[in-house]
């Protein structure tokens, strides 16, 4: 089982955590035509090491970013969203 160090709560198990998705998506900017579809529908399955979002939903309820390695689970680093980078 993976633990996530939640940046207000401390090291948690992931089953009070829900995944968010990508950590590194930059959202379109507001009244832009273009790119809407891929930011919401397209994503890519990284191998290695990747930044994902994740919600405390059983804790504080907010959003922690998670740098993971996706080969082998290993957590790297935990934080807030934004401070966590690749």
């Amino acid at each position: 089982m993976l633990r996530i160090e939640c940046p207000w709560c401390g090291p948690r198990d992931m089953v009070e955590f829900t995944y968010v998705g990508d950590g590194t998506l930059q959202r379109p900017a507001i009244g832009a035509e273009a790119g809407h579809f891929d930011y919401v529908y397209l994503r890519d399955n990284p191998k290695g090491v990747h930044v994902e979002l994740w919600r405390h939903g059983a804790g504080c309820r907010q959003h922690v970013a998670v740098k993971r390695d996706t080969l082998s689970h290993d957590i790297l680093q935990c934080g807030k969203p934004g401070e966590v980078t690749k």
